[in-house]
C-alpha cells in the first residue's frame, strides 16, 4: 500500500497541505501561548484583586463598631459596584456551583496572588461565571459575572485559519493544474504520435523547463511526421517501378513458346508472389486515421472478409457471433487485420478456424479471436515475430515478406487497441486476439 501519491499534481497539493496543516498548528500555538494565557492571567490579576478589595472589607467590617444593618448595606453596596456575589455553600450550589468546571491553571494563579489556598470554578452557560473559595474567607463562594470571558469569541481565530488554509490548497491545486496542464497536453499528443497521428504543434505555455520540452517534443513530432511521409514517399516510388519491369516480365512470359509452360508458370508464380509483398510493403506504410473512420459492427466485417476467401483455401472457417455495438474503426484496415490473421491460419494451421467476437462492457472493448488447430508460436518468440520482416524460426519459416502480423499490431494500435497470443482452449493451437475501444481514441 503507497502512502505517498504518484502524480506531480497530487504530491504538490499533498505537500502544500501538509505545510499549511504544520503552519495552523504553529500559529495555534503561538495564539494560545502570547495572546490566550496572557489575557487568562490579566483576567485572573484583576479578579484577584477584586477578591482582595473583598477580604480588606470583610477584615474592615470586623474591625469597626457598626450595626448588622449598616455593615450589611455596606457590603451589599461594594459588591454589586464591583459586580461580585457571595454565596454559602448551600446557595452556591442552589445558583449553578454543581455544573461549574474546576480550572487548576487559574486556581494556581490565583492561590499565589491571594497568599492562600484558592479554589477556581468556571461556570460556561449563557453567562459565564467565575466561581472562587478561598481560605481568606471560609464558608463562602464568590461569584464574578465575566462577559468577557466567551470561548465564542475565538470562533473568528478558528474560521480565519480555517478559511486561510481552504484558500491556500485550493490555490495550489489551481497553480499545480495549470503548471501540469501542458504536461496533459504532452502526454496526449505522445500518445497520438505513438498511434501514428500527428497532432498540430503545442502551445508553448508554463514555466520556461515546460516551455523547453514543449518545444522539443514540437520539433521531434515535425521529425517524425517528415520521416513518415519521405518513407511512404520513398515506398511508393519504389513499388511503382518495381512493378512496370514486373508487368513486362509477366507479359514476356506469357508470350512464351508451349513448350515452356512449366517454366512460364513457375515465373508468373514468383511475380505474384512479388506484387503481394509490394502490396503487403504498401500497407504497412499507409497512414491509416481515425479522421474518415465511420461508425461499423464488426462482426458485418468478420462475414464480409470470411464471405470473400479465396476458394483455393482448404481450411474449415467456423464463426461465432457475439453481441457487439459499432465502433468507429476504418473498414478497409480492419479487413485487412482479419484477413492477414485469416491467412495466417490457413497457412500454418491444421485446417480448422474459428473466429469468436464478443464485447466487453466493463473495458467498453470489442474483441475478435482467430483460432487455429496448428503448431502456434511459443511465448518467446510473440514479439520477435511481431517485428517487420521476422518470421518464426519454426512454422514461420516459408514464403511471405514478414510483414502480416506487424501489419496487425500496427493497424489495431492506432485504432487504440490491443493484441494479445496465447494458446486456444478449443483447437489447440494459435489463438490471436485483439480489442479495440468502443469510443474513437482521444
Amino acid at each position: 500500500m503507497r502512502i505517498l501519491p504518484r502524480s506531480a499534481f497530487a504530491r504538490t497539493v499533498a505537500l502544500i497541505a501538509l505545510l499549511l496543516l504544520i503552519n495552523q498548528i504553529v500559529s495555534y500555538i503561538m495564539v494560545g501561548v502570547y495572546v490566550v494565557k496572557p489575557t487568562m492571567q490579566q483576567i485572573s490579576s484583576v479578579v484577584s484583586k477584586q477578591v482582595q478589595g473583598i477580604i480588606v472589607l470583610d477584615q474592615w467590617l470586623s474591625s469597626h463598631e457598626m450595626s448588622a444593618v449598616e455593615k450589611r448595606s455596606l457590603a451589599e453596596r461594594y459588591t454589586r459596584a464591583v459586580g461580585i456575589d457571595g454565596f454559602s455553600e448551600q446557595e452556591a450550589i442552589a445558583n449553578g456551583l454543581d455544573q461549574a468546571t474546576t480550572y487548576n491553571f487559574l486556581s494556581n494563579q490565583m492561590s499565589q496572588q491571594l497568599a492562600a489556598t484558592t479554589e477556581v470554578r468556571i461556570s460556561q452557560q449563557d453567562v459565564y461565571y467565575v466561581w472562587i473559595r478561598t481560605e481568606s474567607l471560609a464558608g463562602y463562594w464568590l461569584r464574578v459575572e465575566l462577559e468577557t470571558f466567551d470561548e465564542a469569541r475565538f470562533s473568528p481565530l478558528l474560521f480565519y485559519l480555517i478559511l486561510i488554509g481552504a484558500l491556500s490548497v485550493l490555490g495550489g491545486m489551481l497553480f499545480t493544474n495549470w503548471q501540469n496542464k501542458p504536461l496533459k497536453s504532452l502526454e496526449a499528443a505522445a500518445l497520438q504520435v505513438g498511434r501514428g497521428d500527428y497532432p498540430d504543434a503545442l502551445p508553448e505555455r508554463g514555466s520556461t523547463e515546460v516551455i523547453a520540452v514543449t518545444k522539443a517534443f514540437n520539433q521531434m513530432a515535425q521529425g517524425v511526421r517528415q520521416l513518415e511521409q519521405d518513407r511512404v514517399l520513398l515506398m511508393a516510388g519504389v513499388s511503382h517501378d518495381l512493378r512496370t519491369p514486373l508487368t513486362r516480365i509477366r507479359l514476356a512470359t506469357e508470350m512464351m513458346p508451349p513448350s515452356e509452360d512449366s517454366l512460364a508458370e513457375g515465373i508468373i508464380s514468383d511475380i505474384d508472389d512479388m506484387n503481394a509483398i509490394i502490396d503487403q510493403f504498401i500497407d504497412y506504410v499507409r497512414l491509416d486515421s481515425l479522421a474518415d473512420s465511420d461508425c461499423e459492427n464488426l462482426n458485418y466485417l468478420v462475414e464480409d472478409v470470411v464471405g470473400h476467401v479465396p476458394e483455393s483455401w482448404h481450411a474449415q472457417i467456423k464463426v461465432a457471433y457475439g453481441d457487439v455495438p459499432k465502433i468507429p474503426v476504418r473498414a478497409i484496415s480492419i479487413k485487412r487485420v482479419l484477413l492477414n490473421l485469416l491467412e495466417n491460419a490457413e497457412r500454418y494451421g491444421g485446417g480448422r478456424i474459428v473466429i469468436e467476437t464478443g464485447y466487453n462492457r466493463s473495458l467498453e472493448r470489442v474483441w475478435v479471436t482467430v483460432s487455429d488447430n496448428g503448431e502456434g508460436i511459443p511465448a518467446g518468440q510473440i514479439e520477435h515475430v511481431l517485428q517487420p520482416f521476422t518470421q518464426g524460426d519454426k512454422a514461420r519459416a516459408s514464403k511471405g515478406s514478414g510483414l502480416g502480423l506487424a501489419i496487425v499490431k500496427r493497424i489495431v494500435e492506432r485504432h487504440g487497441g490491443r493484441i494479445s497470443f496465447g494458446r486456444s482452449q478449443k483447437l489447440g493451437g494459435l489463438a490471436v486476439r485483439f480489442e479495440l475501444p468502443s469510443a474513437k481514441p482521444e
